[in-house]
């Protein structure tokens, strides 16, 4: 089932919120990270960060010391504005990251988390420690894949976007045609045991890939040419374990190499209703197939053609990289006092503040107002009637979406017209 723009807005704020605080860098000691876990009193949480303070004072660094001890001050000014643990706890990250040249700059995150906090924590460190939240960015779905015949197989899994080949192992079964001096029942046995001893092998590469991940497979995609994998299936090469996760009915494919696996995974469609891989590629290849209908297509892709198609009302569904981190940044010039907007990435932002105006190529440039480009996205979205979709950059059409059409694409309900160049040929990526 497609997920509900808020709750994939919600899941993209988290990830970037992450990488932010995950960017800070201490020149020492000097990133403190406290966890406070639902339940637990202020007033301990207090005394504790009070005891912390009175023995930073014995740091030896100067430097590092006056940073501690202003974060520790900061961090109680914070705690002390609650009078209790949100419902699933709070997360506070309060330090000075170092920002070059010898020099730092005070950085503040207050994070309550989708889930619940099962921890009381605090830690001094030159990172901020993030595991107990990276814990709840849900790890995706994992699937096993096994595509085979009597010649070849090939093992892979299938984590949330992306297929990874794990095996592959050529069979020494010999083929069925008649060799001099052997009767046909002789040969039929040695080619039934060669058979028999390689699909042995197959079952125990199965087992010493998926047994210790059992717990966390969703289940095994079983697919070849013919009949072999109904009867690799029948005979019960797999563990009993692994055999009770393999999904109905099997799966005709054509290939048995890294190629099977995508056929495999494409095949599987209709069976794993909502598997979020089969459908990103449906999306994107349905943008492919319309931007190659010229200016009859209903594609749109890059920031001012999305944008102009949201200004006509036309986009049916919104494609957005969740690899992106722009912003969408409004600058004044203090000379002639006009007013330009850039999308940038977030780290080019300070690089446009040094070059001169657009209009009158004097300066300097400042800063007005501030909006990340995907919350605005779908904000503008939401006022078209159109869907969102988010295209994890992990996958293959996600990387495509990236390198080709900046991370934003559209359908749209009608056609636009003449559309802009593109950044790459997806052809050639």
């Amino acid at each position: 089932m497609t997920e509900s723009a808020e709750v994939q807005l919600s899941r993209y704020s988290f990830r970037r919120k992450l990488d932010e605080i995950a960017a800070s860098r201490g020149r020492a000691t000097e990133l403190i990270s406290l966890y406070v876990s639902p339940g637990k009193q202020i007033s301990d949480v207090m005394g504790y960060l009070r005891n912390e303070y009175a023995q930073s004072s014995n740091i030896k660094s100067r430097t590092t010391r006056k940073n501690v001890m202003w974060a520790i001050e900061s961090l109680m000014g914070r705690v002390r504005q609650y009078k209790e643990p949100p419902a699933h706890g709070v997360a506070f990250f309060v330090g000075s990251k170092a920002v070059g040249a010898d020099k730092s700059e005070p950085v503040t995150f207050i994070v309550e988390p989708p889930e619940p906090l099962n921890t009381y924590l605090y830690r001094c460190d030159s990172t901020f420690f993030l595991d107990p939240l990276l814990s709840m960015v849900h790890e995706p779905d994992l699937w096993g894949l096994i595509v085979m015949d009597r010649a070849e197989v090939t093992i892979g899994a299938l984590k949330g976007k992306r297929i990874e080949v794990l095996r592959n192992r050529q069979s020494q079964v010999p083929s069925k045609h008649g060799r001099g001096g052997q009767t046909a029942h002789r040969f039929e046995r040695v080619i039934e045991h060669a058979a028999h001893e390689f699909f042995v092998k197959c079952g125990e590469m199965s087992n010493d890939l998926f047994l210790p991940k059992k717990d966390g497979l969703k289940g095994i995609l079983l697919g070849g040419p013919g009949a072999t994998k109904e009867y690799f299936y029948k005979e019960t090469y797999l563990h009993y374990e692994l055999q009770q996760k393999v999904v109905q009915p099997l799966f005709d494919v054509g290939y048995t190499d890294e190629y099977g696996l995508s056929e495999l995974v494409e095949k599987a469609t209709q069976t794993l209703h909502g598997l979020e891989l089969t459908e990103e590629k449906r999306l994107v290849q349905k943008l492919l197939v319309e931007i190659r209908k010229a200016e009859t297509g209903l594609a749109a892709y890059g920031e001012a053609d999305v944008e102009r198609a949201m200004e006509a009302g036309a986009v049916d569904t919104l494609l957005l990289s969740e690899g992106l981190r722009k912003k969408r940044v409004e600058f004044r010039c203090n000379q002639c006092q006009t007013k330009f907007v850039r999308s940038l990435p977030e780290d080019e932002v300070e690089l446009q503040l040094a070059k001169p105006c657009p209009n009158c190529r004097g300066g300097p440039v400042v800063v007005v107002g501030t909006e990340d480009f995907v919350e605005r996205m779908f904000r503008r979205a939401a006022e078209s009637g159109a869907e969102v979709r988010m295209i994890s950059s992990e996958s293959e059409e996600g990387e495509m979406l990236n390198k080709a059409f900046g991370g934003v694409a559209a359908i749209l309900r009608y056609a636009l017209g003449q559309r802009p160049p593109l950044l790459r040929d997806p052809a050639t990526l």
